[in-house]
């Protein structure tokens, strides 16, 4: 049925019915996403998790896009909102960008945090009919600390006081709720650079794109410039942070008349409160639920968390600044680089033979590349690699590298997942073609980012082997 739903969709939107839908990895939530593609181009079909959140999604799409916010254009949804076919924006996060080359990437934050306050100052009026939650209110806030408190404080078996803790808890509520109204406006709740897509343009035009804002409510908007800097996993320093604060506040200012420096003071109060949310969210998905992406985000929260209570973010709780201090301070969440699953990538010549072991266990994955069109049968690409554009070009007018390297990836995810969570250290997967120029450079290429993308918990390394090449795709920590 649900193959037949998104087909029909498809099939809505561009008059024919798709040649091929292949599943894509999931994120956070419980959500399904399918890449269909066909004749009239590539599409996103969802399976939703929540009636709720996607007629959420739907509404709030379509009045984003009114008011020229990048976001994905809806073409078309099931009556109960549970299916729909979106704009494709390709595969690029903005965490991957930053990951990968965190000077490019600057721009494009500034840009995501302009646009981000436009999104905030769009009238409530106009937002109303998309909103399906309630205003941002001491009982959500005591729900987050609150749940912070069991699914994080409690199995990380950190003794406490709970009465004082819970006046810590009410204090620290009510300084969050008093702020000037003009601070308030849309609040996407989840705005982190996982949840930014980077969509490339004609003539190499790089712009963000926002997805994931069903949860969205009114609420104070620092929050959602707070909840994309404190990432755990961006690893922005803290220099970082305060410039790109500054770019928001200025914007902010610019149009709600609110100085820029009132925006700063609430700065403080807000990324300890946002710290402490995703550390309950850490928690559950990881700690109870054992997602691997969760439990390797728990060590950058818990320096983020370091962060503040040196700056005195936590001063007025004493209770509170105490049992995170303990927190941050256990050994049982420090990264240990030695355990740390290693993943290696290569690209090969089979007439060279198969990369060696490196790791002595005898496992991976090995896939051949040599069924594609060869770009070295060419003059004018025998000089250049998979790396080159003029390769890349050649190889994706074909029409089959991506779809390769896509279900690659695909084979190759669980396999990640379960090693991660069962503390293995090592995993080879490797890409043979004729001369270990074109095609496996191409495909090592793609999947390596894809695992690094996806996995941030693991280690990559790619390595070219015939080009002498040894690339480390992990975030440095």
């Amino acid at each position: 049925m649900l193959m037949d739903m998104l087909s029909s969709l498809y099939k809505d939107k561009y008059g024919c019915a798709p040649e091929s839908v292949s599943k894509l990895a999931g994120a956070g939530g419980d959500r399904v996403y399918y890449r269909l593609s066909g004749c009239g181009g590539s599409a996103i079909g969802v399976h939703g998790d929540s009636e709720r959140d996607c007629l959420a999604f739907i509404a709030l799409s379509r009045i984003f896009g009114r008011e020229g916010i990048n976001v994905p254009e809806v073409y078309g949804a099931s009556a109960d909102g549970m299916w729909y076919l979106e704009q494709d924006l390709g595969d690029v996060s903005l965490l991957s960008v930053i990951q990968k080359d965190p000077e490019s990437a600057t721009p494009l934050v500034e840009t995501m945090l302009k646009m981000l306050v436009r999104m905030q100052c769009i009238s409530e009026d106009e937002l109303r009919p998309g909103l399906a939650y309630p205003d941002f209110s001491k009982m959500q806030v005591m729900w987050d600390l609150n749940y912070f408190k069991y699914e994080f404080l409690k199995p990380a078996a950190i003794d406490f006081n709970e009465t004082a803790l819970e006046i810590d808890f009410n204090n620290f509520s009510t300084s969050l709720l008093e702020i000037d109204p003009m601070m308030s406006g849309f609040m996407m709740r989840d705005c982190q650079s996982r949840n930014v897509m980077v969509l490339e343009n004609a003539g190499s035009l790089k712009t963000p794109y926002f997805i994931d804002y069903q949860g969205g409510r009114m609420g104070p908007c620092i929050y959602d410039a707070i909840s994309f800097l404190w990432q755990a996993k961006a690893g922005f320093t803290d220099e970082f942070r305060d410039r790109m604060l500054r770019v928001y506040a200025a914007e902010y200012s610019s149009r709600r008349g609110v100085p820029v420096e009132e925006v700063m003071t609430l700065v403080p109060r807000f990324a300890l409160f946002r710290t402490l949310q995703v550390l309950g969210a850490y928690g559950f998905r990881g700690l109870v639920q054992h997602r691997a992406h969760f439990v390797e985000s728990i060590p950058g929260a818990l320096q983020n968390l370091q962060s503040l209570i040196d700056s005195g973010a936590c001063d007025s709780y004493p209770e509170l600044k105490r049992v995170c201090g303990l927190l941050a301070g256990l050994p049982r969440f420090r990264r240990d680089d030695r355990e740390c699953l290693t993943v290696r990538v290569f690209s090969f010549s089979y007439k060279k033979g198969y990369p060696e072991d490196l790791s002595g266990n005898g496992g991976g994955f090995m896939f051949d590349c040599r069924g594609m069109h060869n770009p070295g049968r060419y003059a004018e690409y025998r000089q250049l690699t998979g790396r080159d554009q003029p390769v890349i070009d050649f190889l994706k007018e074909k029409g089959e590298v991506d779809l390769f390297a896509r279900r690659a990836f695909e084979l190759v995810a669980p396999t990640v997942e379960r090693y991660l969570r069962r503390g293995f250290n090592s995993l080879q997967i490797g890409f043979g073609c004729t001369g270990g120029q074109h095609r496996s450079v191409y495909c090592a290429e793609a999947v390596a980012h894809a695992v690094a993308d996806a996995f941030p918990a693991a280690r990559v390394e790619l390595i070219h082997r015939e080009q002498g090449i040894v690339e480390n795709l992990t975030k440095s920590e």
